[in-house]
């Protein structure tokens, strides 16, 4: 039920953010009897679910384990994904008669819309009746007894309060520091915040040469920090984006260099050494592996002009060294408003890892992005919001 009127009632549960982690907590608690209200700012609920997947929600990954998130303390996120697996949501996606389909690596998708997604948990907060305020801000929050909300929609009060309000990805539907303001409200640790799963910037003077190579994309191994990942990279006009560079772009810091496999599918040297009695150029055997346009621009800044017959051994393990181990250096990101994860959040050893509540505050939970527990590309954040989300609802 959507209820937008002012009140002044008492609920077992507030729940702040309808977003993946806020709505299926809230109808996690409603389905345990629990009085809940979710509180929404936006005028409609699952906003950043709706863009997500290319608008088809890539809501689990099959493979979700503590390895695939990044945070302060790498366990603090096994307990919640044990207790709801991708198996558990695939199971109500399948109830609800939502089509899907996994694309690749245990990326599950919708065949037609995340609206769909929205809609299931809509419709599973209802069931479970759920009051929903859409269009609601709160202005101020209070503890004594109990949990006291001033709010644009009247004033409510709890027994529990959910933080489940996000990071700072994606401005534009909304995001926030709120939750990050509620911590500090109570003296809770909040880690260090940055942009994560974010396209990395060219410095200036390297710019005019790659912005030429703008929509050009390939596969590629990109390195860092004793992580790899194998997927595409894609140039832009201001640096290097493609689901290989968001991925390491967790793991890097600035002023650091990432290595680059360039060809991770083939062994250059061999292939190099058969063609060198041929008379052919690095460029003529590369440009039939990469775009042409990449192969000219690479080869005219990297690799020797002359036929392979030519080339020194030392030419010949330079170039073979720069295609699958490419070093290159970056100005930095290109923020919150192009990241699709802020990584940090709640400190995790501030909370109960079986039930995601403030070890400090009573009744205080924090859940989804908002806490630090970060995943990687490909459904794996909204595992961690649905099993923090889960954790909290069946605790309360």
């Amino acid at each position: 039920m959507n209820d937008n009127s002012p009140t002044l009632q008492h609920y077992d549960v507030i729940v702040i953010g309808g977003g993946a982690a806020g709505m299926f907590c809230a109808l996690t608690a409603g389905q345990r009897g629990k009085r809940v209200r979710l509180l929404e700012h936006n005028e409609r609920l699952g906003k950043k679910v709706e863009i997500s997947g290319g608008g088809r929600c890539n809501f689990t990954n099959i493979h979700a384990a503590a390895q695939n998130y990044i945070s302060e303390n790498h366990d603090f996120c096994k307990s919640a994904l044990a207790r709801y697996t991708p198996w558990d949501f695939i199971s109500l996606v399948e109830k609800h008669g939502i089509a899907y389909h996994e694309k690749k690596l245990g990326q599950f998708f919708c065949d037609q819309s995340s609206r769909q997604i929205i809609t299931m948990l809509e419709q599973e907060c209802a069931a479970a009746s759920v009051s929903i305020s859409s269009g609601c801000h709160v202005e101020q929050i209070q503890k004594n007894d109990r949990f006291c909300l001033k709010t644009s929609r009247g004033i409510f009060t709890a027994d529990a309060l959910v933080i489940a309000t996000g990071g700072l990805s994606f401005a534009k539907l909304g995001a926030s520091g709120f939750g990050y303001k509620i911590a500090e409200q109570f003296g809770i640790k909040v880690t260090p915040l940055r942009p994560g799963l974010v396209p990395l910037t060219f410095h200036p003077e390297k710019k005019a040469f790659y912005e030429s190579l703008a929509g050009v994309a390939l596969p590629v191994r990109a390195s860092h920090a004793g992580k790899s990942f194998d997927e595409a990279m894609l140039f832009t006009h201001r640096g290097l984006s493609g689901p290989a560079i968001l991925q390491i772009s967790s793991y890097w810091r600035e002023g650091e260099m990432l290595t680059l496999d360039l060809l991770p599918e083939n062994a250059m040297k061999e292939t190099f050494l058969a063609a060198q009695r041929s008379g052919i150029t690095p460029l003529q055997i590369l440009s039939k592996l990469w775009p042409r346009r990449f192969a000219e621009a690479w080869c005219s800044k990297y690799a020797p002009h002359q036929p392979l017959a030519r080339c020194t051994k030392a030419e010949m393990t330079q170039l073979t060294d720069a295609l699958h181990g490419w070093r290159e250096s970056f100005a930095g990101t290109e923020g919150y408003p192009k990241a699709e994860v802020t990584l940090g959040g709640i400190a995790t050893g501030e909370l109960s890892s079986k039930s995601m509540e403030s070890r400090a505050v009573p009744g205080l939970y924090f859940i989804g992005e908002v806490v630090d527990v970060t995943g990687w590309l490909g459904g794996y954040n909204f595992q961690w919001a649905w099993a923090s989300a889960h954790a909290a609802g069946t605790a309360l």
